[in-house]
């Protein structure tokens, strides 16, 4: 189907209608004949960027489109990531920071056209690149197919999001001027047309004839071979290192006449955990812009959307990973060395641009809205409750009253409190069972069974390859033994005596995004062995943690004080105030190992400061209470530090490279 393939990305300009807009009517159209696109019959060039609500707080939308719209941005690519959406077949959850319909009003309101990128897959090193997870409960499904299991969810989505869409789409008196279909499809191993046109079809049957419909591929000739389809418009995504002139040329084979349109030009790069901070040079950003629209002013109409043009973070569970010869998870942190940083600061590369998009536009008229106020709420000791009366520890400038906070430690081993973090109580199965076949989406199981019999000399403790998904704290009567990881570490000596509890938890660290291996199942994917003896006989806790932190636990709970951390996978808790502001700030983990920080029950993500490159989370002002406590709970998974404490900065820190044998330091 080579031949056929390449044919569908074609468009036959001599068929195309001539846009026939009157004055009056609201219309964004191809002119194949112009090369350009028109908005309500004039040619039209925009510059956008990309921006993702679902990684940036509610609060802070406002702030941050309205510096996109000063940098002299038209336009915003928004992608809808289907699985925050709909968490469990058929339960959707449009409130809050997911409501996608007050995120376009608001752009709307400042004068932003929008670019929406619906999916149902968008990648974006998002979980699963947005895809849910139940849909791997068929466990022999296939994504992004015609697979009839597949297109009955997709399906079943779509006539949920569309209908919200349609009236705000540019022709209906919106701002939507175009909506992708499906995302990079091309990089794709299923090359499924009869998928492409289903999607053609229901989005044409929930969206209207007038909407523009368009594809974004690499650009490989494979690539825009398996993801172009007649009826959608062909656009390519390429970077500042790319040969502008040579990219363009690839998407003319495909689109021999219209706008040349780079979907994606990208401004920086993600991080992968373990790897070093990415960043890319403003001075070569804002070349190859320059590059791109003097080309445009040269072949009549070319068009640019910046990736990211603000990055934000992944609070909870919903970073994504690549798998690159192994398997790579991505920071909590998505600032892509993008314009607009993390925390929704202008940078040297957004004034970069700005500077270059004054060359061929007028800019906005007014100042561009500062950085956000960051406070280093500093130095928080976590000490033994009792040396100062009733509410903070220890020394006098630690309470409230004084400039620097207190927080008490109080701790729980997570094995003591899974009859509060599991209250349905265990599975039991012969053998391991998945997250995907219990139905656990994110975060953390449980695996539970005893010793067969005395191990008085260490024995292996052992999964087989690629099996842990993705990480395994081991747990031998309570008493931490190490971890297993994928494509890592896959064994461990233990000793132990005939029916003492082994306890593994799997952490989730986020499903695969993009490539092949987007069906990618958590969990313990096969037995563990005893000097390859299987074992049996499981007890399965799915945990729910996050549903027990939103309803006041640990806080409300007895728990154990200490003045020390604790190996192992432990809850540590306290409260501290704020000297009467909530601004943002970043938190370090000081000689912490790996895992989770909720902040008034808000998830913030994972954090890994022995991994590295980022060490420090960052936390919104819009999470923190003044005049009243914040509660803090930390999931320390592998050991707290002898004498824990936290430190709030008014600065990220990110580029902390670490190997994964050495040790961090300031």
């Amino acid at each position: 189907e080579a031949a056929a393939g390449l044919g569908e990305g074609l468009q036959d300009p001599s068929t195309a209608p001539l846009p026939q807009a009157s004055p009056l009517a609201r219309s964004f159209q191809l002119d194949y004949k112009e090369d350009c696109f028109r908005k309500d019959g004039a040619p039209f060039r925009y510059i956008s960027g990309s921006i993702h609500y679902a990684r940036v707080p509610r609060p802070a939308w406002r702030d941050r489109l309205l510096k996109m719209y000063m940098s002299g941005l038209s336009t915003v690519q928004v992608y809808v990531p289907w699985n925050y959406h709909e968490p469990l077949p058929g339960v959707y959850d449009f409130a809050g920071d997911r409501d996608v319909e007050a995120f376009l009003d608001l752009t709307a309101e400042l004068g932003l056209l929008v670019i929406l990128r619906p999916g149902p897959y968008i990648c974006a090193e998002w979980e699963m690149g947005g895809l849910p997870a139940w849909l791997l409960w068929k466990p022999d499904i296939v994504l992004r197919s015609s697979d009839p299991g597949y297109l009955a969810a997709v399906d079943s989505w779509l006539h949920v999001l569309l209908p919200k869409i349609k009236p705000r789409l540019y022709q209906h008196g919106g701002n939507i001027i175009s909506v992708q279909v499906e995302n990079e499809y091309g990089s794709y191993y299923a090359c499924d047309y009869e998928y492409l046109r289903h999607l053609l079809g229901s989005f044409r049957a929930l969206l209207g004839s007038e909407v523009l419909l368009f594809t974004t591929d690499g650009t490989r000739a494979e690539e825009l071979r398996c993801g172009t389809l007649q009826g959608l418009y062909a656009t390519v995504d390429f970077g500042p290192g790319s040969n502008v002139t040579e990219a363009f040329g690839a998407q003319r084979q495909v689109e021999p006449k219209g706008p040349l349109v780079n979907s994606e030009y990208y401004t920086g790069w993600l991080d992968y955990w373990g790897e070093a901070h990415a960043s890319t040079s403003s001075v070569q950003v804002a070349r190859g812009l320059e590059d791109m629209l003097q080309l445009g002013a040269n072949v009549n109409m070319q068009v640019v959307s910046w990736y990211m043009f603000h990055g934000g973070t992944n609070f909870a569970y919903w970073s994504g990973a690549d798998f690159k010869d192994q398997y790579k998870p991505v920071t909590t942190s998505y600032d892509y060395d993008a314009p607009l940083s993390e925390a929704g600061d202008p940078t040297e590369k957004l004034f970069a641009i700005r500077t270059v998009i004054s060359k061929f536009q007028p800019l906005p008229v007014g100042p561009m809205p500062p950085a956000t106020p960051k406070y280093a709420y500093g130095s928080v000791a976590l000490r033994k409750v009792s040396a100062c009366p009733e509410v903070c520890a220890a020394p006098a400038w630690h309470c409230p009253a004084a400039p620097r906070l207190s927080l008490s430690l109080q701790y729980a081993d997570l094995l003591d409190v899974l009859d509060v973090l599991c209250p349905s109580g265990p599975i039991q199965s012969r053998f391991p069972l998945t997250f995907e076949a219990i139905k656990q989406a994110h975060g953390f199981v449980v695996y539970r069974t005893q010793l067969p019999r005395d191990v008085l000399d260490p024995a292996t403790l052992g999964a087989p390859p690629h099996s842990v998904c993705d990480r395994g704290y081991v747990m031998l009567q309570q008493e931490y033994q190490g971890t297993l990881e994928r494509d890592g570490q896959t064994t461990l000596r233990v000793t132990g005596r005939a029916g003492d509890t082994l306890d593994v938890l799997l952490e989730n660290m986020g499903r695969i995004s993009f490539g092949a291996n987007v069906s990618d199942f958590k969990g313990l994917l096969g037995n563990l062995s005893l000097d390859s003896s299987p074992l049996r006989n499981w007890l399965i806790y799915p945990l729910a943690i996050d549903t027990a932190i939103q309803q006041g636990w640990p806080h409300a709970a007895l728990l154990k004080s200490s003045s020390q951390g604790r190996a192992g996978p432990a809850f540590y808790t306290g409260t501290f105030e704020t000297p009467g502001i909530a601004w943002d700030t970043f938190v370090k983990f000081p000689g912490w190992s790996k895992g989770q920080l909720w902040i008034n029950g808000f998830n913030l993500g994972r954090y890994w400061p022995c991994r590295g490159p980022q060490q420090t989370l960052f936390v919104p002002g819009s999470v923190l209470h003044v005049g009243r406590p914040n509660n803090i709970t930390v999931l320390e998974l592998e050991g707290a530090p002898p004498a824990p404490f936290l430190l709030f900065l008014d600065r990220p820190l990110f580029n902390k490279t670490l190997s994964r044998s050495t040790v961090a330091t300031e």
